[in-house]
């Protein structure tokens, strides 16, 4: 199975290659997104930077996250926006969720919320994880780098690393 690294190899050379900057927002990796794309190759070339938002209050002020639970799709939708703007970058990815072990705004434990947002708009779509808080983060994590790989390989002229 793929790991986050692997996406981020990719991801390195496409976006290098097309010249496709990338920005992440993330709450409950606590910039585990952003070191993996930040270890990646080149990665001064393409990756514009993170922004870690734990707190509601950061997501609102610095993010543009309206007053709604910060486990949901108008979140993790604004948060990728608000990153895109704030970075400047062609296309930015955000998680938000609940990592566990507890419940988080009525969401279960494992209940995480991506969007990607692009010139194209902003998407967002919803996965639940198993297992322990780790687990949690490390499978939000490589679902992130892979959804940024596949829109950046959307994105390239000839839709591949070759």
């Amino acid at each position: 199975m793929p790991h986050a690294d692997d996406y981020a190899q990719e991801l390195a050379e496409l976006a290098q290659k097309a010249e496709i900057t990338v920005a992440v927002a993330e709450s409950l990796t606590s910039g585990r997104l952003s070191a993996t794309l930040g270890a990646a190759p080149n990665s001064s070339e393409w990756f514009r930077g993170g922004l870690v938002a734990y707190s509601t209050e950061v997501k609102q002020t610095v993010l543009g996250v309206p007053d709604v639970p910060v486990v949901s799709r108008t979140a993790a939708e604004a948060m990728a926006t608000g990153v895109r703007t704030l970075l400047k970058a062609v296309v930015a990815v955000a998680v938000t969720g609940a990592g566990g072990p507890d419940p988080q705004d009525g969401q279960p434990p494992g209940s995480v919320w991506f969007a990607i947002a692009g010139e194209q708009g902003v998407r967002a779509w919803h996965r639940q994880f198993d297992g322990e808080p780790a687990d949690v983060v490390a499978q939000t994590v490589a679902c992130a780098t892979e959804t940024l790989l596949d829109t950046v390989r959307s994105l390239c002229p000839d839709g591949s690393s070759s």
